[in-house]
């Protein structure tokens, strides 16, 4: 279990380029040992997060401290104490297994004396023991993944930043890769993953969820389904479905209303006393109802209840 010491600390972060705000005023505390999930769609300010957070880009206002150091003017010693792997795993593909695991431990100044353990232990990690002289580039998508990972922790880091790390890779690789984040966790590594895979944030300890720039909503993804609905929901299924979100995205009772795979998931304030009235203005559109049911919300329920009032709220101000 996570202890109480921040690994990271981050006070009223921003970032701008030029008029447009990536990040806008974040904040939130990440304890040592936790697997903490920053859970957003593309453009809504994670990797540039990250990237602060790294010590590679410096913030335009707020206060991000990172393993104790300030990352604005102390990026190096930040570095010195991070992991770091992107979506695109930073390897170098013309190169054997065993070069990009040397390349990287010298970038990380992995002591001489220490080369030879923490290269073993990287290929034990990542299951590619006896592959040592394979090219980079010819490896399948889940093996690089995992030697990515073993190259960005050679060095012992006391803080891991994943960006979008198991992006194109296949879910059973994607399931061993977390299995190995939370192997860290428990030896006392801070892990900070940024993902759009909704399943994905299940494995996280804690989740902020990031829109435009900003956390609409923090705490575990029990928290999460739990607290941050705007109403309840209730499953739907019924043919056409097509007419039928079209209809109830009017519909007097209904507050938000999104295809998921072949149901609807409908906000409604109070499902008990609207189900029967939504059924049967369905009907009456000539909608056939198979199934209807108060359901318990997924964290992609949550966060398209979530975007969606923002959304609203940026068309009032418009």
């Amino acid at each position: 279990m996570p202890d109480q010491l921040p690994s990271v600390e981050i006070e009223n972060l921003v970032k701008r380029f030029g008029e447009f705000v990536a990040v806008d005023r974040i904040n939130l505390d990440v304890t040592k040992g936790e697997v903490f999930g920053f859970l957003g769609p593309n453009g809504a300010g994670k990797s540039t997060t990250i990237r602060m957070l790294c010590g590679l880009l410096k913030p335009t206002s707020g206060r991000a401290l990172v393993a104790g150091y300030d990352v604005a003017r102390e990026p190096e010693a930040v570095r010195q104490n991070i992991g770091y792997m992107s979506q695109k795993f930073s390897l170098y593909n013309d190169l054997k297994v065993i070069e990009n695991l040397r390349l990287f431990a010298g970038l990380y100044s992995v002591p001489p004396k220490m080369l030879k353990e923490r290269i073993e232990w990287a290929l034990a990690m990542a299951n590619l023991k006896g592959q040592e002289n394979l090219i980079t580039g010819t490896l399948p998508g889940g093996w690089k993944q995992r030697l990515a990972l073993g190259c960005a922790v050679l060095h012992k880091p006391r803080i891991l930043f994943l960006d979008e790390p198991t992006s194109g890779v296949d879910p059973i690789s994607r399931r061993k890769f977390w299995d190995l984040i939370h192997r860290m966790a428990e030896d006392g590594v801070t892990v900070f993953v940024t993902t759009h895979y909704m399943e994905e944030a299940e494995y996280c300890n804690r989740l902020a969820l990031i829109f435009r720039g900003k956390i609409v909503a923090l705490g575990t993804p029990s928290e999460l389904k739990r607290n941050s609905m705007s109403g309840e929901l209730v499953l739907i299924e019924c043919e056409p479905l097509g007419k039928a979100v079209e209809a109830l995205q009017s519909a007097p009772d209904v507050i938000d209303a999104a295809v998921f795979g072949n149901a609807l998931h409908l906000v409604v304030a109070d499902a008990a006393a609207t189900m029967q009235r939504i059924e049967q203005y369905l009907v009456n559109d000539g909608i056939a109802v198979s199934r209807m049911e108060k359901i318990r919300p997924s964290l992609e329920d949550v966060f398209v209840s979530l975007t969606t009032a923002g959304d609203a709220g940026e068309e009032r101000k418009s």
